[in-house]
């Protein structure tokens, strides 16, 4: 019999597990209700790694808020996560048509230079996806953006959550794996580089809300090896609002391009996520749709 991870992204920090685990459960379920379904898997099979503590470290601790106006001041940011935090700003005011006049009307008289090399410049697209993008948020990207640097750049974090996430994998045995905004960059590159080594089985790998294909994250990944679809992955189906700022970009060949090509990830833009920010997993994980392919994955033979 099959079973189910689940890999969560931030803002999970301080919370119950096994709470979470259950809001989880009950989102899909809600979705696997719409088609007149039920879960068809014990919830003994279903694994929820938790690395949520190991996030709020990143930020000492801080209230979402708090920490948010940390990272947007940019205090003690060193040269290279200033400008890695650059890039994926420039990919969001581009992507969302935040236009120069826009920002320059939050930025004010403060900030005479234009353009995402000034750090003033760079804090007032923030705050422009608080004003002109619905339901959008400056302070989550900025959070992710923090999680997705320290992640990438630092091993011994980087370590620290995957240990958790690999743990809930079993070997030999066939594994549906749904993931969450951050979760996508950590299960991908976990799946990429440890799944063939491991003999997991990932028939059916599920992203939602994924930064992957933003520009800095990818490029990043792509220095750690070629971007490819991992080899213990039969199928890749990768699922964004397009209201959501996290998920700037689908991972197709455009953005998220393969070598080798094949196989390609399966993407769709249908759901419209009803949380405020359009990026909560609730409102991924109840969609009709996405609830039956995860339901066919785990009754499929």
């Amino acid at each position: 019999m099959k079973e189910l991870v689940f890999v969560h992204g931030r803002a999970q920090q301080g919370k119950d597990s096994v709470g979470l685990k259950s809001e989880w459960i009950e989102a899909l379920r809600i979705g696997l209700g719409k088609s007149n379904l039920q879960l068809p898997i014990d919830e003994a099979r279903i694994r929820f790694p938790y690395y949520g503590d190991t996030l709020i470290d990143l930020v000492d601790g801080r209230s979402d808020g708090d920490a948010a106006d940390v990272v947007v001041r940019g205090d003690g940011n060193d040269a290279d996560k200033r400008q890695f935090m650059l890039a994926i700003l420039q990919d969001l005011q581009e992507q969302t048509g935040i236009t120069d006049e826009q920002v320059a009307e939050l930025a004010g008289d403060e900030v005479a230079e234009r353009g995402v090399a000034n750090w003033g410049w760079v804090q007032s697209i923030l705050k422009a996806v608080d004003r002109y993008v619905p339901g959008g948020s400056g302070a989550s990207i900025a959070l992710v953006t923090n999680d997705a640097f320290h992640y990438l750049k630092n091993s011994t974090i980087r370590e620290r959550i995957e240990i958790g996430v690999a743990k809930a994998i079993s070997p030999g045995v066939e594994t549906v794996v749904v993931s969450h905004s951050l979760g996508t960059v950590v299960t991908y590159n976990l799946l990429r580089r440890e799944g063939h080594l491991r003999g997991w089985k990932v028939p059916f790998l599920v992203t939602l809300g994924s930064p992957l294909g933003v520009t800095a994250i990818r490029k990043t990944i792509r220095g750690f090896a070629p971007t490819r679809c991992p080899e213990c992955v039969s199928s890749w189906f990768n699922v964004r609002d397009e209201r959501d700022v996290v998920a700037l970009y689908p991972l197709d060949v455009k953005n998220f391009p393969l070598v080798p090509e094949l196989p390609l990830v399966e993407n769709t833009a249908h759901v419209q996520n009803h949380t405020e920010n359009r990026h909560g997993i609730e409102g991924y994980l109840d969609d009709r749709e996405v609830a039956l392919r995860i339901y066919g994955a785990l009754i499929s033979t």
